[in-house]
């Protein structure tokens, strides 16, 4: 945990670079731990201990803005970075739109970092006998031999860790903002060989603030189902068609989207969602929402990087776009309000009538299920994108076969006008809430 020293020497950091010839400034101290115990083959692979600090200096002096970065924290060590920080300033072309956040936006009730409730006091006592119980308890390898048949364990690879992140951020507006969350997390990566010699790989993870949460035992066994689920894939021909996307992978349709409607994007014109503020661009059933302060939830802030407190917000409505992340620089050269930087924790409205992956299954009939995407890419400026993918065949409601080595190609606006289907299915051990989401009439490719 950031130490009353620390915080002394960051305060007085700030003083210096006022006193030195600073017009306004911001400094941003982080502090990380991470403990970390891999397992390969039911055997101790790898056992990591990382410890990580460093204090941001954001520096406004003559109408110019820099950014620095230092992670000796002693006076001396300080007060000469800060003036080396502020020689290379004035060496920078001045950029009159750059300033600290109007004190009335930035958060005022982050003050002992406690407040999102992500902090979980049994980090405390965890220690290193304990890590490597924790790893050793999920792994399958030595009950390999009373798998089921059909398939055989060839390699799993097993990884527990848990982490301590803390956070102070102060300007000189007066802004004083903090941040602290613990995380613990499990995560497996196994394959297995068919008889004819072919082999699939499945994957699985669980994270969550709280230890208790975490579902250590079940990890293992959710990634050698998946695994063994996608053995024997069939070709499929390919055509326009519904396609259910699995809460586990569906992220990816929805970050392009988001990442679309930051202010960066749009100031540099690299946004296929610039124009878009208060236009109906995507179809009536898509309504996302930003929800930042859902105490003890995976993703929570109280304030973005500027320090700006954060709001539920309606990001888009029925398909309408009701909001830019714009901060305070990027609102200055759209010439537009600033509000947030990112969207911290998107969810997405239920639509559809269907809960979770097996209704929505059912209730599409048929289709092509994907599981996992396979390289790829996008356009962030035309929203155009094409995908690998891999999942089964859906038939009468039900998975017919594994498919892979397959392609999904389109353009995210008219892909999102067909959204048919989102569940309320998201698993909370992400930071942003993505569920089960189906679509029509999408192109794929065998």
């Amino acid at each position: 945990m950031i130490t009353p020293e620390e915080i002394r020497l960051a305060e007085e950091t700030l003083a210096f670079a006022l006193s030195s010839g600073a017009d306004s400034a911001r400094i941003t101290l982080n502090k990380s731990l991470t403990d970390l115990v891999a397992m390969r083959d039911g055997v101790l692979d790898r056992v990591s201990h990382s410890l990580d600090r460093s204090l941001q200096l954001s520096l406004f002096a003559d109408g110019r803005f820099g950014s620095f970065s230092i992670n000796r924290l002693d006076r001396k060590a300080l007060e000469e970075f800060t003036l080396s920080a502020l020689a290379t300033l004035r060496l920078l072309a001045p950029d009159p739109l750059r300033s600290l956040p109007s004190p009335e936006r930035t958060a005022k009730d982050a003050v002992t970092g406690l407040e999102t409730g992500l902090y979980d006091p049994a980090y405390e006592k965890m220690d290193a006998s304990q890590r490597l119980e924790l790893a050793a308890k999920s792994t399958l390898w030595a009950r390999k031999a009373a798998l089921e048949d059909g398939f055989t364990l060839i390699s799993e690879e097993e990884e527990y860790s848990d982490s301590f992140y803390d956070s102070l951020l102060l300007d000189s507006n007066g802004t004083r903002c903090r941040h602290t969350e613990t995380s613990f997390e499990i995560g497996c990566e196994l394959t297995v060989q068919d008889p004819p010699g072919a082999r699939y790989s499945g994957f699985w993870w669980d994270a969550c603030p709280f230890f208790k949460d975490l579902d250590l035992e079940g990890c293992s066994e959710k990634a050698l189902k998946r695994a063994a689920e996608s053995i024997g894939p069939v070709p499929c021909k390919g055509g326009e068609m519904s396609v259910i996307v699995d809460k586990e992978c569906a992220a990816k349709l929805v970050t392009p989207v988001l990442n679309a409607l930051g202010g960066f994007a749009l100031q540099q014109k690299n946004s296929f969602m610039d124009g878009t503020l208060g236009q109906k661009v995507l179809g009536d059933n898509v309504t996302i929402f930003d929800r930042p302060r859902s105490k003890g939830e995976t993703g929570s802030r109280y304030f973005d990087s500027e320090g700006v407190a954060t709001a539920e917000t309606t990001v888009i409505e029925n398909g309408v776009v009701k909001e830019y992340f714009l901060s305070t620089w990027t609102a200055a050269k759209l010439s537009m309000a600033p509000t947030i930087e990112d969207c911290t924790r998107a969810c997405i409205a239920p639509t559809g009538g269907c809960r979770d992956l097996e209704e929505i299954i059912a209730d599409v009939r048929d289709g092509i299920l994907i599981t996992a995407f396979n390289g790829g890419n996008h356009n962030s400026s035309t929203g155009e994108y094409s995908y690998g993918i891999e999942g089964f065949l859906i038939k009468n409601g039900r998975r017919a076969h594994p498919v892979r080595e397959m392609l999904m190609t389109g353009d995210l606006v008219t892909l999102w006008n067909n959204l048919t289907h989102a569940g309320s299915d998201a698993r909370l051990c992400a930071s942003r809430l993505i569920p089960s989401l189906a679509f029509k009439n999408v192109k794929i490719s065998g």
